[in-house]
């Protein structure tokens, strides 16, 4: 780990711990991890919040809102066809 966690919250470890456990449960390396983690928690709050101006302000959680499902009005015409044969074929071969 590079640098000293002490300015942050317990809350905010208790994120980054969390946030690791799923990457290292996708197969990203533990330091990989670790790296996103904290990377991701100081994206949604600005960084350690023990502190100084700024302490009260609230979660953004604007990474957690980044991924997630795509809506088929926003994917491209070959994926909707693409996503019909195979829906498609999995109804045949359930049939059978």
């Amino acid at each position: 780990m590079r640098g000293s966690k002490e300015k942050y919250t317990d809350k905010q470890k208790r994120k980054a711990e969390h946030i690791e456990e799923g990457y290292v449960q996708h197969g990203v390396a533990h330091d990989e991890a670790e790296r996103r983690a904290w990377a991701t928690v100081n994206k949604n709050s600005g960084g350690g919040n023990r502190s100084g101006s700024g302490r009260n302000k609230a979660d953004t959680n604007q990474a957690a809102r980044r991924g997630g499902h795509i809506s088929a009005a926003h994917r491209s015409a070959a994926a909707r066809s693409e996503a019909a044969k195979k829906g498609w074929a999995t109804r045949r071969a359930r049939a059978h």
